[in-house]
């Protein structure tokens, strides 16, 4: 599954054009890599996704071309979440 679609079916990220945005800014990263929005995941990779001042790390539990709202969270698993300074987050 492609990360743009990936996040926006498991609620992280809205809108799969925000994600692509993200994306194109170099703010996502998979298994240690830049990630571009069109970049395939599998269960067990590993997601890195800078929001600002907070970069999250996830771990892909569950790939599915549909998911309910209550349910979009059993997709991942957050691994680490941490505040960055500025001059990290630019």
């Amino acid at each position: 599954m492609r990360v743009d679609k990936f996040l926006k079916l498991s609620r992280l990220i809205k809108r799969r054009t925000v994600a692509k945005e993200v994306a194109s800014q170099g703010r996502i990263e998979l298994n240690g890599r830049p990630a571009k929005a069109s970049t395939e995941l599998e269960v067990g990779d590993e997601l890195r996704i800078r929001f600002g001042h907070t970069l999250l790390t996830i771990r892909i539990d569950r790939v599915t071309e549909q998911v309910r709202k209550g349910d979009a969270s059993s997709l991942y698993t957050v691994v680490n979440e941490e505040k960055v300074e500025q001059s990290q987050a630019d």
